[in-house]
């Protein structure tokens, strides 16, 4: 049961890292890897050095920020809600009604964000206009793009993360409950002090695993969002890697901006490790 898994790792992610190598090379494809000649930290010191580097780390940060504090908590909360509805067919309704979004791709996402929110017909400014107020556009706005990356994605994955936090929450002994109940715990007492213990572990090794992807944003839904009138707080380092990568060729460099996202995530997972670790908590390793 465990080879799938294991073949689909050893493939697409262990294998492929035998070309990190690129990035201390001048990578030329008709020479090849034994090729190209090697220039070290070349590649490295010019995107420090790059004009737009602070401004990509800041864009690519803050949208980080804003998935870590408001989308992770989301499939948690939603997932003690559906725990406690006591009606198994319409918890199960539910939980499949808040699982489509996840099986739509981001080009779908973006397309339906866009009929509701054009200013040329669009349901959201239709209903301002009916409601006397003047129309925005919410998709040409600085200010109005972070908030939609963020809510696009808490629509979308919200349902899925639920799955796992809905299975830490079966195995949780009932007695438990009952001998709250006797001793006259309410809901929130029995949440507060068995059901988030019960989960807490979970939680903390999702946390943990969730930083080692910290500065990856996705790229589909952020390139198909960007327009010239945002792009100055929407570019991210996976759009930067796409321009400069695929489009003008230049195979080390953002090979070496890929290592540099990798070594902030490995960062994030050990320090974040060692202080679960430090609070009692089992960790990842």
């Amino acid at each position: 049961m465990l080879l799938p898994g294991v073949l689909y790792f050893i493939v697409f992610k262990y294998l492929p890292m035998s070309g990190l190598v690129i990035a201390f090379q001048d990578y030329r494809p008709f020479l090849g890897i034994g090729g190209s000649s090697w220039v070290g930290f070349k590649h490295f010191a010019n995107f420090f050095n790059h004009p737009d580097f602070w401004m990509l780390f800041r864009n690519t940060s803050v949208l980080a920020l804003y998935n870590l504090f408001f989308f992770f908590p989301a499939p948690i909360i939603v997932a003690l809600m559906l725990n406690e509805v006591r009606q198994r067919y319409l918890k199960g309704w539910i939980q499949s009604l808040i699982y489509v979004p996840h099986f739509l791709s981001w080009v779908v996402i973006v397309g339906i964000a866009y009929i509701f929110l054009s200013t040329e017909g669009g349901v959201v400014n239709e209903l301002l206009v009916g409601l006397g107020g003047d129309p925005i556009n919410f998709l040409l706005s600085k200010e109005w793009f972070r908030p939609l990356v963020v809510l696009e994605v808490i629509w979308k994955e919200t349902g899925w993360g639920t799955i796992i936090f809905l299975a830490a929450l079966a195995g949780v002994d009932p007695q438990q409950y009952e001998a709250a109940r006797i001793d006259g715990a309410g809901r929130l007492r029995q949440l507060w002090h068995i059901t988030l213990p019960a989960i807490r572990s979970t939680i903390v090794i999702l946390f943990i695993l969730r930083l080692g992807h910290f500065l990856d944003t996705g790229f589909e839904q952020i390139f198909l969002m960007l327009n010239p009138m945002n792009r100055q707080i929407g570019e991210v380092f996976d759009t930067y890697v796409y321009t400069a990568g695929i489009l003008q060729g230049q195979f080390s460099y953002t090979a070496a901006v890929g290592m540099f996202k990798s070594v902030i995530g490995l960062a994030l997972v050990v320090g974040a490790n060692r202080l679960a670790r430090k609070f009692g908590e089992e960790g990842i390793y």
